[in-house]
């Protein structure tokens, strides 16, 4: 059965059966059948379909929820099991908010140090899509804000403060300044992260509370074309603090504190609630608070 249900549960992730089969590893009529004996073993219809996917049916989106946390509870079975024969040793799937990707190599060097054994696969994602991801178990952990928007039932570990840096270009006429207050950004040409971000968010937020109406004539979901636009002279951006510091530096820009209000927000390490905790996320967790109570790594 549990084959069948991670075609269900690829399926319903995807939305398209062939999308779903090339995730699974298996030909489209293979999948095709592996659903339909699911439903004549249920005893229920679990999606609409034609020729194409269209819907699950209600009884399906509870059977996909079962079947995530049937799935996930297995992994962590076969990583107990891997402990056992040898050591830890396996594949964690990290979601990390594009502002905290410069944070990224130093849990997972930490993480590494202890078991050499631990591959990542680090993707950038909003911290809504992380949300969803934890709940869905499509992720092992997240790194995304804390305390800010609502994250579900989480364990999290506190990483990072985050604080903000006007990024400009070097010989502007910005150049030389200890600080800038926000209210100073009315009326200038920013390039701003996309709405969809929690940081754009964020920073429209501070905007408003500073008198400013925010505006951005360019928007990306990538941090390096931001940059490549503060590069050309023509905008600047609001940047993390580590953000700004690692890229901005590196491509010969300023970064100057923002001031007025002078804001900070909580970046950390989030894990979905499991009992027992995965040995693998058990092992992240281990990292992160060791790395934490060195501070000098975050």
């Amino acid at each position: 059965m549990l084959d069948k249900l991670g075609f269900l549960v690829a399926v319903a992730r995807e939305r398209n059966f062939r999308r779903a089969a090339e995730a699974c590893g298996v030909a489209q009529p293979t999948l095709s059948a592996g659903i339909k004996g699911l439903e004549a073993e249920l005893g229920v219809l679990l999606v609409h379909r034609s020729s194409r996917f269209q819907r699950l049916t209600p009884e399906g989106e509870k059977v996909v929820a079962w079947g995530q946390r049937m799935l996930a509870d297995t992994r962590a079975m076969r990583q107990e099991l891997q402990v056992a024969r040898g050591g830890l040793a396996g594949h964690l799937r990290l979601a990390v908010v594009p502002t905290a990707l410069a944070l990224v190599p130093l849990l997972t060097l930490a993480c590494r140090r202890r078991n050499p054994g631990i591959r990542f696969t680090i993707l950038s994602h909003t911290s809504e899509a992380i949300a969803d991801m934890l709940a869905s178990f499509e992720a092992d952990a997240g790194i995304t804000y804390l305390g800010n928007e609502p994250l579900g039932s989480v364990r999290s570990v506190p990483l990072s403060t985050e604080r903000y840096r006007l990024v400009v270009p070097a010989g502007s006429r910005w150049s030389g300044r200890s600080s800038v207050a926000w209210a100073e950004l009315a009326g200038e040409s920013l390039c701003l992260l996309t709405p969809d971000m929690q940081n754009r968010r964020i920073m429209d937020r501070l905007m408003q509370q500073a008198g400013v109406e925010p505006t951005a004539t360019v928007e990306s979901n990538s941090i390096v074309a931001l940059i490549a636009h503060v590069r050309s002279g023509e905008w600047m951006t609001v940047l993390p603090e580590s953000v700004a510091n690692t890229l901005g530096s590196a491509a010969g820009l300023q970064a100057i504190p923002l001031v007025s209000p002078d804001a900070e927000y909580r970046i950390g390490l989030v894990v979905p609630q499991q009992d027992p905790t995965p040995p693998l996320t058990a092992a992240l967790l281990a990292a992160a608070q060791e790395a934490t109570s060195g501070a000098a790594l975050f």
